[in-house]
């Protein structure tokens, strides 16, 4: 196995046409976000080249972009390092995410119709077979959608491009919990679900506050080892 230890099938193929260097960009902030390619881990441009199938150079360029994005660490006379996010990084991450959420959640309930309803509830009903199949990273693409969804019928375009801004780290932060997290995270989408259905604009921001807090909570009690 070559040192950057990805797992069987974890590498995403590159669409062509477009860019190859935003195509690259694109695969390896994926596989950081997934952790596929794990904190601390040690990026080499011509293993990355190889897995990709392309020549060194867009690897060299997308990871002096992740640099500038914090999500790689360019190390003098050592080379690139996926970047290892401290407790304070992820805890203000996640209470920014917070503040976003439970105001998505409320405007939800305020705007929300019988398809939109309908769909949170597909999603759940996806994300609690992915837990039940113990699928973990199926969870938390589930779980993403979820959220996404609840923002985009708040209806609210700023607030849903902010929410944009902070979802891949989100995803980041919340994989190393999302087994621990597990059928509890969905039963509290069941609730979020009903307050949103039955309009409880004061509930479902309640709701989605204690939700996120949980996940926030359950970050900084992880196992480390």
């Amino acid at each position: 196995m070559l040192s950057t230890g990805l797992p069987q099938g974890a590498v995403p193929r590159l669409e062509r046409p477009g860019p190859l260097r935003d195509r690259v960009y694109e695969a390896l902030l994926e596989l950081i976000t997934t952790r596929a390619l794990r904190p601390g881990q040690h990026l080499v441009e011509s293993e990355l080249a190889g897995h990709l199938g392309v020549s060194r150079q867009p690897v060299r360029e997308a990871l002096q972009r992740l640099n500038t994005e914090g999500w790689v660490d360019l190390r003098p006379a050592q080379g690139a390092f996926v970047h290892e996010p401290t407790e304070a990084e992820a805890d203000q991450l996640l209470t920014v995410r917070t503040l976003l959420e439970a105001e998505a959640a409320r405007l939800a309930a305020a705007n929300a119709g019988s398809a939109g309803i309908a769909a949170l509830t597909a999603l759940c009903v996806e994300g609690e077979a992915a837990v039940a199949a113990d699928d973990v990273d199926g969870a938390v693409a589930v779980n993403a959608r979820f959220h996404a969804a609840i923002m985009e019928l708040a209806g609210n375009t700023v607030l849903a491009e902010l929410a944009a801004q902070v979802d891949r780290r989100v995803r980041w932060y919340y994989t190393p919990v999302a087994r621990q997290r597990g059928e509890q995270s969905w039963i509290e989408h069941r609730a979020l679900i009903e307050a949103i259905a039955d309009r409880d604009e004061r509930r479902a921001t309640e709701l989605m506050r204690d939700h996120t807090e949980h996940t926030r909570r359950s970050y900084h009690e992880r196992p480390t080892a």
